[in-house]
């Protein structure tokens, strides 16, 4: 059986030559490899683009952190209440704000996939070969991105205010990426719920419910040395104490456990990623 015969290229409009080979084979598709970075990177790139474009939710957001590092933190460092190891309250305060600050804003994530789902698009999106787990990556690492947008935020008022955090890029980096691993579990989490609840207002009620003891249940206030004993093993459960302890280590020099903090953000970040993706499909339903 002889090969079917290549078509000749044709000359379009314009006068340029057209291969009529790329209109009769269909174009070879993404590898795999490469799917979850360009499914990552475009959501990503979309995030960032309603925070270029509106840029109100920055300005609102920026003000509960502010509140609390010029009244929380300049009261609490009078009155000198809580063992800091000798740094003062208002700059041992501020690496917490900035772990809630990013909290506050993945938590509330599964939000905007509900929204997806009634307005038809996630409906869309499973229908593509883009696998599920691509697409919840790509949602979390979105939010992780908006997230790293508000520490910028935080850290820029702590300057403002004197505050003493260090400037050292590869520092900062780190910072950067225990921000954005602790943002994809918590959007997880909130995604993880969403597909548990199915309705917005449900969710809403949950989010308001995990959100609080989530901070109180963490170092970001207080050390936890000066907690009663069922609470610090709260903390030591709550991955917001380990992005807390990453913190305090890189911004302020205390001591912290690098390795031990990055290994549960990762470890919960992925669990976060595979329980979400399983519920995705029964969101779409």
């Amino acid at each position: 059986m002889s090969e079917a015969p290549v078509a000749p290229p044709v000359a379009s409009a314009d006068g340029t030559l057209v291969d009529t080979a790329l209109l009769l084979s269909p174009p070879v598709p993404r590898a795999g490899r490469l799917l979850l970075p360009a499914r990552v990177g475009a959501l990503c790139a979309v995030e960032l683009q309603k925070l270029r474009h509106d840029r109100t939710e920055l300005y609102t957001r920026a003000v509960q952190p502010a509140l609390w590092l010029l009244i929380f933190g300049q009261t609490f460092t009078r009155i000198r209440a809580i063992p800091t190891g000798g740094i003062p309250y208002v700059d041992y305060l501020a690496p917490g704000i900035i772990a809630q600050s990013a909290m506050f804003i993945a938590i509330f994530y599964g939000i905007q996939i509900i929204w997806e789902r009634d307005a038809g698009i996630l409906s869309k999106l499973l229908v593509t070969p883009t696998p599920r787990s691509a697409l919840i990556t790509g949602k979390a690492f979105a939010a992780g991105v908006k997230s790293l947008v508000q520490a910028v935020v935080v850290i820029l008022i702590a300057a403002l205010l004197g505050i003493a955090l260090t400037w050292n890029p590869l520092k900062l980096l780190g910072v950067a990426l225990a921000v954005v691993l602790a943002a994809v579990f918590f959007s997880c989490l909130s995604m993880t719920i969403a597909g548990i609840v199915l309705s917005r207002d449900r969710l809403m009620g949950f989010g308001q419910a995990i959100t609080m003891p989530l901070f109180f249940g963490s170092n970001a206030l207080y050390p936890v040395s000066v907690m009663p004993g069922w609470l610090q093993a709260v903390s030591r459960a709550n991955p917001l104490s380990y992005q807390v302890d990453a913190l305090r280590g890189l911004l302020l020099g205390t001591p912290a456990h690098l390795a031990v903090d990055y290994g549960v953000l990762a470890v919960a970040a992925a669990l976060g990623i595979t329980a979400a993706s399983s519920l995705l499909g029964r969101l779409a339903r």
